[in-house]
């Protein structure tokens, strides 16, 4: 089998990669079931285990995860005595956001000046598709050199954690010799990349309490302390002056030491308006991949429309943390807490509550299988040779596997680079990155069995 012949095979299959990635794009697969219906993500679900069975996949199976969503699994036998490969992708997505922000609609794949739009094209509808064209390609070229086993996420996005839960209970299900994660990106399009770290993630909700109910604010407002006052005041407290975070206890100075990130460069990427600074502290590498960051996810507050002139008597918000690489999840939870309680002024009541996490990742990368995709992304990227970049993302599944199959090799690779604007309007996937990736892992799998 010759590279020439993978290439031009998954080359002939990219009409057919673009009929299926419609197809499972339509589905409003977000795994929020008080926004979206559950049949959608069902649909998706069911869609992939039909995929895997047309491939001539046994065992293939709608795993009821305990989150309440599914995920399917399938196992390809290869020869006697081969390697075995998990390959992972999700199928839940995002919720559009804004969707008068979309210039076509996210559910209906759009080609639009050389890119396929719509949501999940990316993020991760398009890995899935990405896993089929590679064996695809390999079974038109000699068959497939591997066992592979592929596991398909449903609810990735909401960080629910139904499959790490899962995976726990099954242990053996999922046992591989290499875990190809197809939920990255390269760093730029066209320059092949694998993702070496993670960022770990906790979400912990806080509620402040002041009064038994809502004030005239013209009547007591000066005295009577306001809850929303007080809740934006600690939430304020998570950030320095110039934007870094700060967790009382939290570690916020390591350094990344490799692929650098033009501070120019990602100013076009993340769209900062003119004149606005970026946040933080350090090379812009150091604050994305090797730092915590938090966010504030959300606000639940009266709009402003219709607003009534009040002191608020309660309010809460949604917190996010990124976990930086070789921190612990765990104990920087138990630190944000401590910090929310610890800052929310005027004797204001204060709960915290963790609704969703996972742990940071930081892959082998001396290991055979590194070498195997390294021989094959410069093979399929014409030459260039690949990169290793952080994520300031997380995906709590890697260090869950990690964990459960410590002898294992991961992975990550995917469509996400930049202009994907992934979890944004207009999200979109570059059909020359899907084909140059499927090449390169039909290639890793050919490799990695001889390796």
């Amino acid at each position: 089998m010759s590279s020439n012949s993978v290439a031009e095979t998954v080359a002939a299959l990219m009409p057919r990669a673009k009929t299926e990635l419609t197809e499972l794009v339509a589905f409003k697969s977000v795994a929020d079931f008080d926004q979206y219906p559950k049949s959608e993500s069902e649909g998706a679900a069911n869609w992939v285990a039909d995929a895997l069975r047309a491939e001539g996949f046994q065992d293939v199976a709608l795993l009821d995860t305990p989150d309440g969503t599914q995920s399917v699994y399938g196992y390809l036998p290869g020869p006697q005595g081969a390697k075995t490969v998990l390959l992972y992708a999700h199928y839940d997505v995002q919720p559009p956001l804004d969707e008068a922000a979309w210039v076509s609609p996210p559910f209906e794949l759009t080609e639009r000046d050389g890119r396929w739009y719509g949501r999940g094209s990316a993020d991760c509808k398009g890995g899935v598709v990405m896993h089929l064209l590679a064996l695809r390609a390999l079974k038109a070229n000699g068959g497939v050199p591997v066992h592979v086993k592929v596991i398909v996420e449903g609810s990735e996005e909401q960080g629910t954690g139904g499959l790490q839960r899962y995976a726990e209970e099954h242990p053996e299900l999922l046992t591989a010799d290499t875990i190809v994660i197809g939920d990255a990106g390269n760093f730029r399009a066209g320059l092949p990349t694998v993702t070496s770290t993670l960022r770990g993630m906790t979400l912990v909700r806080v509620q402040v309490d002041t009064l038994e109910g809502n004030l005239h604010s013209g009547q007591f407002g000066g005295a009577a302390p306001d809850a929303l006052a007080a809740l934006i005041r600690v939430l304020d407290s998570l950030r320095a002056e110039d934007g870094s975070t700060t967790v009382d206890g939290l570690s916020g100075d390591a350094s990344w030491d490799g692929l650098q990130y033009d501070e120019e460069l990602f100013r076009q990427d993340a769209k900062v308006l003119d004149g606005v600074e970026l946040i933080g502290a350090g090379t812009v590498a150091d604050r994305i991949w090797a730092r915590p960051a938090v966010t504030v996810l959300g606000i639940d507050v009266p709009p402003v429309v219709g607003a009534s002139a009040s002191v608020h008597a309660g309010a809460r918000a949604l917190v996010s943390l990124r976990v930086a690489p070789g921190a612990d999840t765990d104990e920087a939870t138990k630190l944000l807490q401590a910090h929310l309680e610890a800052h929310t002024p005027w004797g204001a009541r204060v709960s915290t509550e963790q609704i969703g996490g996972g742990q940071p990742f930081r892959a082998d990368t001396s290991s055979p299988a590194y070498a195997a995709m390294s021989e094959a992304m410069s093979v399929a990227y014409d030459g260039k040779e690949m990169q290793y970049a952080g994520l300031g993302g997380s995906i709590p599944l890697c260090d869950t596997l990690a964990s459960l199959y410590p002898r294992t090799e991961i992975l990550l690779i995917g469509l996400s680079e930049p202009e994907a604007q992934i979890h944004a309007a207009n999200e979109g996937v570059s059909p020359d990155e899907l084909e140059r990736l499927s090449v390169a892992e039909a290639l890793f799998l050919r490799n990695y069995a001889a390796s």
